[in-house]
């Protein structure tokens, strides 16, 4: 699931940058070893070869600075065979940390801020009466399905570099930058849009939506994760405050709904047209057996989206492509009323 992909993008992200840190750091401490490494043997060597006036920090350091960039002015030479290998040696891998250093902290660095200004960064001038969604996650994968159905106009604001990538690749309409920030809200055209949609962590969404209570005619949804702060989110300044998680958890107390009941229950709207629905499988549903991924290629008979799924007694809110659908299961799905119904068909 695209889910479980955005999660392994932003471990591959952290795991670069800290890996990134450690060879910098091992990088420096190799080079300032193997400077006074070279100093305290140009000292020796220049003892060896009687030239004691030569034998000083100040001189071994121009004359190691000078051969380690292979600028070499002459002025101070070694006339032995060994002092000539070890300016050799001293050259050469001057040239390997040399370039080492230009390709890791120059040349790496600016082909990486190249491909960044290439990610999209603002929207048409011509966009308006649109929807801002801050955060891309399973639950907005199914809004924006259904905002495409109905041709409502939306932009993503993301600021992970890979997920922009892959949602540009979907051709999913995205903006890369921090969503807190008022600049990269002007550059989703939040002057002109109708609704804010704020899904990130409660302590990011509380900075977005003070961000964007500063335009006005705007309506503001905050995404809570811990419903302790929704009121917070309410200060800050959201019209309406909702908590996925608490909506599912009401469907765990109707959990013992009668199985013989073929209406749709436990129906919970979240945003007009979108229901969120609890179905148990019954003993004869074609879907026993079935692993969810399988379940998911043939969503195009049903059209809902499967957000949870009660198994083992747990009710889990991240379902694996390879979750197995048993008698016991419940399902958590998302969608349109049509979808929905299509979807309880297979569960009988």
């Amino acid at each position: 699931m695209f889910t479980s992909r955005i999660k392994k993008i932003n471990l591959r992200s952290r795991f670069r940058k800290i890996i990134h840190k450690k060879h910098k750091v091992a990088y420096k401490i190799v080079a300032v070893l193997l400077f006074i490494l070279y100093i305290l043997i140009f000292e020796y060597l220049m003892v060896l070869e009687n030239h004691p006036e030569n034998a000083n920090i100040i001189t071994a350091i121009y004359w190691a600075t000078t051969t380690i960039t292979t600028v070499g002015f002459g002025d101070v030479v070694f006339t032995s065979q060994g002092g000539r290998l070890f300016s050799i040696i001293i050259q050469v891998v001057g040239v390997i940390l040399i370039s080492s250093f230009l390709i890791t902290y120059v040349i790496t660095p600016w082909m990486d801020n190249t491909i960044k200004f290439r990610l999209p960064r603002k929207v048409s001038s011509e966009m308006k009466d649109h929807i801002i969604i801050c955060g891309y996650n399973q639950m907005v994968e199914t809004l924006i399905d259904e905002l495409a159905e109905q041709n409502l106009l939306f932009v993503i604001v993301e600021d992970e570099e890979e997920l922009i990538r892959e949602l540009s690749y979907k051709s999913i309409p995205c903006i890369f930058g921090v969503p807190s920030d008022k600049q990269t809200l002007i550059n989703a055209g939040i002057e002109k849009a109708v609704i804010l949609i704020a899904n990130n962590s409660d302590e990011k969404n509380a900075n977005i939506v003070l961000t964007a209570r500063e335009f006005e005619n705007l309506y503001i949804i905050a995404i809570v994760e811990d419903i302790s702060n929704l009121k917070y989110l309410k200060y800050a300044g959201a019209d309406t405050v909702v908590s996925p998680k608490s909506m599912f958890g009401q469907f765990i107390g109707k959990k013992a709904m009668d199985r013989l009941v073929s209406r749709v229950t436990g129906a919970t709207e979240i945003f007009e047209g979108v229901h969120i629905v609890e179905f148990p499988i019954y003993l004869k549903s074609p879907l026993i057996g079935k692993r969810l991924k399988e379940v998911s290629n043939q969503q195009h008979l049903a059209g809902a989206k499967i957000v949870g799924i009660w198994k083992s007694g747990t009710l889990s809110f991240e379902p694996e492509a390879e979750d197995l659908i048993r008698e016991n299961s419940v399902l958590l799905a998302v969608g349109t009323s049509e979808e929905l119904s299509k979807l309880k068909k297979l569960t009988h």
